[in-house]
């Protein structure tokens, strides 16, 4: 595109927050963001560096995409960039991007928090805090019944599910209410994302009352906290979210660029001592000042759906006034120290970014001897059983070597003592799950299986049986072989790349045998030995009375009323307990 091209493009464009695609045919070169469109567009006109001359000159088109605020401009920019990877863009070497609420395209939609939303849905978002959507997406579902199931469990079904029962659900499927009644509770929803907050703030106020009339204290308190979330929902990002003065966590930046690649080091400090460490690895920009640049794209990169800190101390002011202000308007107060103890704390994260990307090199050394591309998510797989009872699986999930908690996963399995038959249920699982698209996460680079050449031949048979093309390589305990399709290796002691799978693995490890003991502890009770008590009884006699003891104190009437026990049952339960 010429000046003139992109000034009349720029002539139509609304004056309005939103982002701009500069395209060639169908590849998306550069994704901006802008406070007015109109405004901003046209300083492409007269380029401010040769990068971006290039870039302009190498399009054939604009698209624009209009947003609510300048926060969901800037949110959303760093979605597209994540997901489209724009030549042009200084992009964060991660996966992490921010949630969306998305209405499927479907006579009765599904509502659902994801990452990647379906072309033809109707889509809310970007929003920065995960479990702030959850909350107001479970609120939703509560208030007005609507499905979460994927297309797939919906068809078909002759009686609801365990949604219905629990009030999450208003059972669509089989009729329980009728379609023009469900669209309307759809319509409803929609509207309270379109900014109508009282289309479900009032209906939970009212039930907040009703509870605390009838003395049900605690329920009315959850439905306060809830309430809280709704009604703060569309402020977040607008006005500072906590006054809070102690700064218990802070995170310290540090940014160096040679050649065309940069590092960001990353200190983080808990109550004012230094507990983690982790470098990221950047494109760096054709700028004037290439390390503020660098800055701006890691901060709102790598803050997607990450805890925010209470500070962060940088190196350089950033180059984006809009990062400052988002940051700002989420409560986290960013300073550049010049003297004192931050500021040797900044120099100490600037010695470890111009160290070199020492987790990068573990993933390059990992890619080079599997002869597999660098595997920037790793997610590792255990189980973990007692005779064959209690029988569970871990999936953690390890980001550019660090671990990512937010993308953990567990499993209850089958009870039986055969561990290749237990990792091959564990990993289809997660194969069926990600083919289907009813897991959020982004598909791993590779998988890394605990155990030796037998749990691999299962992770293997399940990823062949559901079609999932995943590399998967296992790590033996006893002599740390790794065993690959081509072979088994048996790398150095020192060698980092082991390292960082020795970490996956004791993480699943670790994971795997918490949960197996929450189970063994506190639900592999008595219950299991009641005839006429199966899993999905157990689950709700325990969803309901909360334990076992407030399961021993109901009256038989109680128990009655929960689905699935009836006369004997309940007889039989007060007689074992």
């Amino acid at each position: 595109m010429d000046a003139s091209a992109v000034r009349e493009r720029a002539a139509d464009l609304p004056r309005e927050p939103g982002v701009y695609q500069f395209l060639a045919g169908d590849t998306v070169l550069y994704v901006g963001k802008a406070v007015d469109l109109r405004d901003r567009v046209p300083s492409y006109a007269d380029p401010r560096s040769a990068r971006v001359a290039r870039m302009v000159g190498a399009a054939d088109a604009i698209d624009f995409a209009v947003t609510d605020t300048e926060t969901q401009a800037l949110l959303l920019e760093a979605n597209l960039i994540k997901r489209l990877n724009p030549r042009f863009n200084v992009r964060l070497k991660d996966d992490k991007s921010y949630p969306l609420v998305q209405f499927t395209d479907h006579a009765v939609p599904r509502i659902e928090v994801t990452r990647d939303p379906d072309e033809a849905a109707t889509v809310f978002g970007p929003f920065t805090d995960r479990g702030r959507v959850d909350t107001v997406v479970k609120a939703i579902r509560e208030t007005y019944g609507l499905r979460g199931c994927s297309d797939h469990k919906y068809e078909g079904r002759a009686r609801p599910c365990l949604d219905y029962e629990m009030g999450l659900c208003s059972a669509p499927c089989t009729g329980e209410i009728t379609p023009e009644a469900y669209r309307a509770d759809v319509e409803s929803a929609v509207r309270f994302f379109e900014g109508e907050t009282g289309a479900l703030a009032d209906p939970l106020r009212r039930e907040m009352e009703a509870a605390a009339q009838a003395q049900e204290f605690e329920r009315a308190a959850n439905l306060r906290d809830r309430l809280a979330a709704v009604e703060s929902f569309h402020g977040a990002g607008e006005e500072a979210v906590s006054d809070r003065t102690d700064e218990r966590a802070v995170d310290v930046l540090g940014a160096a660029v040679e050649g065309d690649a940069a590092v960001v080091a990353r200190l983080h400090s808990e109550r004012g001592q230094l507990v983690d460490r982790t470098r990221h690895s950047l494109d760096a920009p054709e700028a004037e000042d290439r390390i503020a640049e660098v800055l701006a794209a890691f901060l709102v990169q790598y803050y997607a759906e990450r805890e925010l800190p209470d500070a962060v101390l940088l190196s350089e002011r950033p180059a984006d006034e809009d990062v400052l202000a988002w940051l700002e308007a989420e409560g986290v107060a960013v300073r550049v120290p010049g003297t004192g103890r931050e500021a040797k704390l900044v120099e100490l994260a600037l010695k470890n970014a111009r160290s070199g990307p020492a987790r990068r090199d573990e993933l390059g050394a990992l890619a080079d001897a599997l002869g597999i591309d660098r595997p920037a998510r790793i997610e590792g797989f255990d189980v973990s059983h007692a005779q064959g009872k209690q029988v569970v699986g871990s999936d953690v999930c390890f980001v550019d070597g660090s671990a990512e908690t937010a993308d953990y996963r567990r499993k209850k399995l089958t009870d039986r003592n055969d561990d290749y038959a237990n990792m091959r249920e564990l990993v289809r699982w997660r194969a069926e799950r990600a083919v289907e698209g009813r897991d959020d996460r982004p598909d791993p680079d590779l998988l890394l299986i605990d155990g030796g050449d037998g749990q691999l031949g299962a992770a293997r048979d399940a990823l062949a049986e559901v079609g999932w093309d995943v590399p998967a390589v296992a790590l033996a305990k006893e002599e740390e072989l790794v065993i690959a399709p081509d072979g088994v290796h048996r790398w150095d002691a020192d060698a980092p790349h082991l390292h960082l799978l020795q970490r996956v693995r004791d993480e699943a490890h670790r994971f795997a045998v918490q949960y197996h003991q929450t189970l063994r502890d506190d639900v592999s009770t008595v219950l299991d030995d009641v005839p006429g008590i199966g899993p999905e009884t157990r689950r709700r006699l325990l969803r309901r009375f909360g334990s076992v003891e407030n399961v021993r104190a109901a009256s038989e009437d109680d128990l009655l009323d929960v689905p699935g026990v009836g006369e004997k049952t309940a007889t039989e339960l007060k007689a074992r307990l």
